[in-house]
């Protein structure tokens, strides 16, 4: 869904995108979410670096236009063209001097690697690619982890899970990389940018990360699944990637609710859990089988999920079984156009609200980045 005549572009990619979609400074520029918060930042990022064009948040994006009365576009496809190379140094410039301004650290390859080192034994370091996936999917540094800009800035928690933690971020422009520190820096986040031109070796030390081992035991093949008699499945998927296909005949479960909802299950025979790629699966079922006192039955788990049902060519269906109820996700109003109006602008109301929640927590290190002296042009 989107608003007639808009272009789909990532958040973190406006300034790199912006000067070949609108090469001139006299056009203006209308920025949009669904909500507020991913066009306010947008458009502040192109406010920030002064950009000649007259730039405007749309206020409460989709929402605020669906409930003014207005229809959206449903469908479409058109996207933010990749930038010529006279459009990126031309948002190189206005990236560096943002960013000079704001106090972002560029590092090289001897810091890197002593941020690597130190990460071992003292100080957790995650690396992070702040291009399309699409850019980094077709190759990318080692040990740097996606995060495309705009989603690192609007949902950090999603890829840094330690708080003091140091942050590299790489690009291969100049630009995307800049604008996202900028906001992290004034977020309270010690950050720093690879610099541009860096071309980072093979071979350098792994950062540490952390270790999972799947459980062995009780693992069964498609094919043994199959010829198990008397079998019940128990999907502990999330409830709309369940929703939207699964082993036939398997029931949802969620995965904190799952020995109390075990008890309820039909039937007496073994318990196949699945998941995705079943490592969530492999986890549960090991913790099942450690509560006998509770649950008796013989427990086993899908090796490769439902992704290996999937891939021995088996059908998956859409005919929905809920051992537990769905609520373990939360559906945003903005998601999906078949939202009620009163949950939409419950939504707004309440980010309305974020501004004096975070004043009255006084819990933040954010310290926001007032005027840049210096004129771009």
């Amino acid at each position: 869904m989107s608003l007639p005549r808009g272009q789909s572009c990532p958040g973190g990619e406006l300034l790199y995108r912006l000067f070949e979609v609108a090469p001139s400074p006299s056009t203006t520029v209308i920025v949009h979410c669904a909500g507020r918060t991913r066009s306010i930042i947008g458009t502040q990022s192109l406010v920030n670096v002064r950009v000649a064009n007259k730039v405007l948040a749309l206020e409460n994006g989709t929402i605020g236009w669906t409930l003014s009365g207005f229809e959206l576009d449903k469908g479409k496809l058109e996207r933010a063209k990749a930038p010529s190379a006279q459009a990126v140094e031309k948002a190189r410039k206005h990236a560096g001097e943002w960013a000079k301004h704001v106090g972002v650290q560029f590092i090289g390859i001897d810091e890197l690697k002593q941020f690597i080192s130190e990460s071992e034994a003292t100080r957790t370091l995650y690396l992070l690619d702040v291009r399309d996936p699409q850019e980094y999917a077709e190759g990318h540094p080692e040990g740097f982890t996606s995060a495309p800009g705009g989603q690192l800035v609007q949902a950090t928690d999603e890829w840094v899970g330690v708080r003091g933690a140091r942050l590299v971020l790489y690009d291969n422009d100049g630009v995307r990389a800049s604008i996202t520190a900028s906001w992290l820096v004034q977020l309270g986040w010690d950050v720093y940018v690879l610099k541009e031109g860096v071309s980072v070796p093979a071979g350098l030390p792994k950062a540490k990360e952390p270790t999972f081992t799947i459980p062995t035991s009780g693992a069964i093949s498609v094919e043994d699944l199959e010829t198990l008699s008397n079998a019940a499945i128990v999907d502990v998927a999330r409830s709309p990637v369940y929703s939207k296909g699964h082993v036939p005949g398997s029931w949802f479960a969620s995965g904190p609710e799952l020995l109390r909802d075990l008890k309820s299950l039909p039937g007496s025979g073994p318990i196949v859990i699945t998941s995705p790629d079943g490592n969530v699966a492999a986890t549960q079922a090991e913790k099942v089988r450690a509560d006998l006192k509770v649950f008796s039955h013989d427990v086993f788990y899908l090796r490769g999920g439902t992704a290996a049902w999937k891939a021995k060519g088996r059908p998956l269906e859409t005919e929905s079984r809920w051992l537990s109820e769905p609520i373990d996700v939360y559906k945003r109003p903005y998601e999906g156009t078949d939202n009620a109006q009163k949950a939409m602008q419950g939504y707004i109301d309440w980010e309305h609200g974020l501004v004096a929640q975070l004043a009255n927590d006084g819990v933040s290190g954010f310290h926001v980045v007032r005027d840049m002296s210096v004129s771009v042009v």
